[in-house]
């Protein structure tokens, strides 16, 4: 009994001065299994999932298993799965699920493993910024092994030389291209079918909502927003959303804009764009560069894009708030999952290599040979052809190298200089260096309860308005009378009470 007393007080003192708490993270227990559920940001099963999970499996001596549903199914399986409360240990989600799902005690708070983790103390680590604005009332529930990228606008140069103009740097410049993508054949096949852009919506479905359409909202933000002086507003009631609506209605009703926008999908918008019914495409950054400029090539079609600096009226793109890998309360070992699951992620070598790149041999290779009319020497890296789209090469697997946080350790090869194209480093250098972070709204009671029919509501209007079935102040009194501005006022006076 006394070497059991005095056993504890040894521990005791160890407690008091830190002392046991690291000696406890140096003994964290390695998990047997590990479950994920995540989106098609991961390579899918048809792209070769099976090779990455078992190099995975490989590097850490974990088994793991993937849920990966369908991309553009993704969150609604999200939401059922956590309903269900059969959770899997790790999950990724937006910023639209991440405040409401942490208040809802649904993820775990990494907060200490983060700041003792091998990824933040490393030196490579340059994304302090970025956590800083993940945390919620000081506490991170996420992981980000990027930044969250934007989207800038895409237009292209042969419809540009075709009608005689040049890159817009001005709203009224940039009407007077969508005018002329619109009426002087712009495709050349004497046909007048073409529009000037097509987005998914006329709003987006998350944080930053104008993504797609920044060159009409410029100033406007339909949510909620932080002001200068630190007070919470609905961007959807100040003026400046007038303009803004009033703006997409006027290119709407010109035919500037695709008249299936209200139901298009990302996909759906891609395609026209690669198939010459539109000229202009706000789309994501960095990659996706090169992956308009190759799928317009592969259609036969001219892929010289210019990257277009935010116009005046614009000033900045939005940078999101990247997606997070989230460890999930119910995991019973969430110290051992962070250790072996999202702290390697970023280790500056095999593991950061496999979720940037891929597995050699299935997405990569050092092979001398020709992959797509290419020809490449033994030990020069390049990216193989999309199992999934043929004619195509893979870009990237889960980690885009231009929005990584963290560089390869000194002295591994990092093939980023080789395998990322001249024009996705442009359209990542003209994003990074005309953009601004988007912020987390914090979740409250009336945000649980009102948000859901809000933006409901706003999204309704947005595109009634967009599409001239209904005036702006139609739209407001609306808005009014259907209990929009009611549920507004009431989550506006939530957010400002926690400041």
């Amino acid at each position: 009994m006394k070497k059991l007393l005095a056993f504890a007080l040894v521990l005791g003192i160890l407690a008091s001065l830190g002392t046991f708490t690291a000696l406890a993270a140096d003994e964290v227990v390695k998990p047997e299994k590990i479950t994920i559920m995540v989106d098609a940001t991961l390579v899918t099963s048809t792209n070769g999932r099976d090779a990455f999970e078992a190099r995975w499996e490989e590097l850490t001596g974990v088994d793991l298993e993937i849920i990966q549903p369908d991309h553009d199914a993704y969150y609604d399986v999200m939401q059922q799965q956590i309903a269900s409360g059969d959770w899997p240990d790790v999950l990724i989600m937006s910023s639209t699920y991440y405040s409401s799902y942490a208040a809802e005690g649904v993820l775990w708070d990494m907060t200490e493993a983060w700041n003792n983790s091998e990824t933040k103390n490393s030196g490579r680590f340059i994304g302090d910024t970025v956590f800083d604005g993940l945390k919620i009332d000081g506490s991170l529930y996420g992981f980000a092994p990027t930044r969250g990228n934007g989207c800038l606008t895409y237009i292209k140069q042969a419809w540009l030389d075709k009608v005689g103009l040049t890159a817009p740097t001005t709203y009224d410049e940039f009407l007077a291209v969508c005018d002329a993508f619109v009426n002087q054949d712009p495709d050349g096949d004497g046909a007048a079918d073409t529009y000037a852009l097509a987005a998914a919506g006329f709003v987006g479905g998350e944080a930053p909502f104008v993504n797609y359409l920044p060159n009409f909202y410029q100033d406007a933000y339909p949510s909620f927003v932080k002001l200068a002086d630190g007070t919470w507003v609905d961007g959807f009631t100040q003026p400046e959303m007038q303009g803004a609506l009033e703006r997409l209605a006027d290119a709407y009703a010109k035919g500037y804009i695709d008249p299936t926008t209200l139901t298009n999908g990302t996909k759906d918008c891609r395609n026209k764009f690669y198939d010459e019914t539109t000229g202009i495409f706000t789309y994501w950054a960095g990659t996706w560069a090169t992956n308009l400029k190759t799928n317009l090539e592969a259609n036969g079609h001219d892929g010289e894009l210019v990257a277009l600096p935010p116009i005046a009226e614009v000033g900045a793109y939005y940078d999101r708030v990247p997606p997070v890998w989230c460890i999930t309360t119910a995991c019973e070992n969430p110290e051992g999952v962070f250790k072996y699951f999202i702290d390697t992620m970023l280790d500056g070598g095999d593991m950061q290599m496999l979720w940037t790149y891929g597995v050699e041999g299935t997405h990569w290779s050092m092979a001398e040979e020709t992959i797509l009319d290419k020809p490449y020497q033994a030990g020069q890296f390049h990216m193989l052809e999309n199992l999934e789209k043929a004619g195509t090469a893979y870009t990237k697997n889960h980690i885009d190298p231009m929005l990584s946080l963290a560089t390869f350790a000194e002295g591994y090869y990092d093939p980023m200089e080789d395998s990322v194209k001249p024009e996705a480093k442009e359209a990542s250098a003209i994003f990074n260096a005309n953009s601004k972070l988007a912020t987390i709204v914090p979740t409250t009671d009336e945000m649980t309860m009102y948000n859901g029919d809000l933006t409901t509501l706003k999204n309704e209007l947005i595109a009634k308005v967009a599409m001239g079935e209904m005036t702006y102040e139609e739209a407001m009194a609306k808005f009014e009378s259907d209990g929009g501005k009611a549920w507004s006022e009431g989550i506006v006076a939530s957010l400002n009470a926690l400041n």
